[in-house]
């Protein structure tokens, strides 16, 4: 994968996942490909997350990324691990620099003005619009990227299977983050593949 459009572009939603025991991590991502949802965040909020990712990378047609990358150090174990693209919830200088700097495509979330035009300071212009419906939802987005022309996103946050298509209608919006197809608890392959399907649907 050569940059973060191209990761964006695999399917209309990015699942957001919060791994909690890595013997899940496997069955997770083959229902998720098998759904034909193919660009898969790993969180780096459960201590497994790191062995989940390297897990997840062994299923054929998943693209495994890193997410809740916060500072170097997390980008470092994240790029250790295999990670094909890392997700942050906000930007700071220090880890858009290494970002930039490795060359790893890097969605990092914003949620306003002053945060898309450090990006831009950057050479960055794709980001995560984050969390999305509590900082103002699609009419806050609306608004911000007006000012903003050559910028796509990638809103994340309280979204689910049935506003992805307002939020995705949106000429500023290449996909969306979510966190429902994967509920917590034991994975049920089935319903994770059935709602992948349904995930990917909404490209059509």
């Amino acid at each position: 994968m050569s940059d973060i459009e191209t990761i964006m572009r695999l399917g209309p939603v990015i699942p957001a996942l919060v791994i909690e025991d890595v013997s899940h991590a496997l069955p997770i991502a083959k229902a998720l490909v098998a759904g034909g949802i193919t660009a898969l965040e790993v969180t780096l909020r459960t201590p497994c997350a790191i062995e989940a990712m390297q897990e997840m990378k062994q299923v054929e047609g998943a693209v495994v990324g890193a997410g809740t990358v916060l500072n170097p150090r997390d980008l470092d174990a994240s790029l250790a691990a295999g990670a094909e693209f890392i997700v942050s919830p906000g930007l700071t200088e220090p880890l858009g620099k290494a970002a930039v700097a490795c060359g790893i495509p890097f969605l990092p979330g914003t949620a306003n003005a002053g945060d898309i035009m450090r990006g831009l300071d950057l050479g960055l212009n794709r980001f995560k619009f984050f969390p999305a419906q509590a900082s103002g939802g699609i009419s806050a987005l609306k608004a911000i990227a007006a000012a903003f022309g050559g910028v796509r996103f990638c809103p994340t946050g309280g979204i689910n299977q049935e506003s992805a298509p307002e939020w995705l209608a949106l000429d500023q919006v290449i996909c969306v983050g979510g966190s429902w197809l994967v509920p917590k608890g034991p994975p049920d392959p089935a319903a994770i593949e059935e709602t992948a399907r349904a995930a990917a649907a909404l490209a059509q």
